[in-house]
């Protein structure tokens, strides 16, 4: 069982294709594609969102609290056996600060520790930490496996500051049954074709030339979250199902054009 933790900012943006397109030729400038998207390639993410039965976790989420936290299982292919790898993460945000706490098991573990409270065996100390984490939030929360999303992504990192790092995710697609990464049908799409949803992931501020490059494309710091975005969708259908398409929050989506934090030399 390995152990990982993750503190950063994250921004994201949403970009057309037009805008895609223009703006890769400047970033290669500074930085790197990384070991899984070389030649341009893409690799996939599959993950379950866990919540409770009155989706409690992302109602809270989607209010933009100070604080939040959301629970999901994650991996990199389609699971096909018990023993094969995935990684369960308790993501935090604190004032806009991300904290992602990681850790990786085997999906039979995963699954006993979700479903039946059997922890995973772990000598390591930061090992019994994440699973301490993992575990009171579980008590605090009685979550379930609420909603499947996969997508696929293009990553870059910087040349000079390997801390910098760009995601494209694309092709994002939900499902409310089937809840298991042993399956990799899904129905519904959350981006339109030829959109992408862009996150700047840095330690510290973002460096002046990425903003100057944003600025000059008219690229726009924007809040999208992939759970939040998909149970709006769930709700407006709910809602017109009932002959009502009234939405019971705040969309999580909105274009903000804010100034960005600059990186002073």
């Amino acid at each position: 069982m390995a152990i990982t933790s993750f503190k950063r900012y994250e921004k994201k943006f949403m970009l057309t294709q037009e805008q895609f397109n223009h703006l890769m030729p400047k970033l290669k400038e500074y930085m790197n594609e990384d070991e899984h998207s070389q030649d341009g390639g893409t690799y996939h993410i599959y993950n379950i969102y866990y919540d409770n039965e009155t989706h409690d976790v992302i109602r809270h989420s989607i209010s933009k609290p100070y604080y939040k936290e959301k629970l999901r299982l994650r991996s990199y292919h389609v699971v096909h056996q018990q023993e094969e790898t995935v990684f369960l993460e308790l993501k935090k945000k604190i004032d806009g600060v991300v904290n992602k706490r990681r850790v990786v098991l085997s999906l039979a573990e995963s699954q006993a520790f979700l479903e039946h409270g059997i922890r995973p065996m772990t000598k390591n100390y930061m090992g019994e930490q994440v699973l301490n984490e993992i575990e009171y939030y579980l008590k605090q929360n009685p979550v379930q496996p609420k909603v499947y999303i996969a997508y696929e992504r293009f990553a870059l990192f910087g040349k000079d500051d390997r801390s910098i790092r760009i995601t494209f995710d694309f092709n994002i697609v939900s499902r409310r049954h089937d809840l298991s990464l042993q399956k990799d049908n899904y129905e519904e799409k959350l981006l339109k074709e030829g959109m992408y949803l862009m996150e700047v992931k840095i330690s510290d501020a973002i460096p002046i030339w990425l903003t100057q490059i944003l600025s000059e494309l008219s690229i726009y710091n924007s809040s999208f979250s992939k759970y939040g975005n998909e149970y709006q969708k769930y709700i407006k259908e709910i809602n017109n199902r009932k002959g009502s398409v009234q939405v019971c929050y705040n969309p999580s989506y909105r274009q903000q054009e804010n100034p960005l934090p600059l990186l002073t030399p």
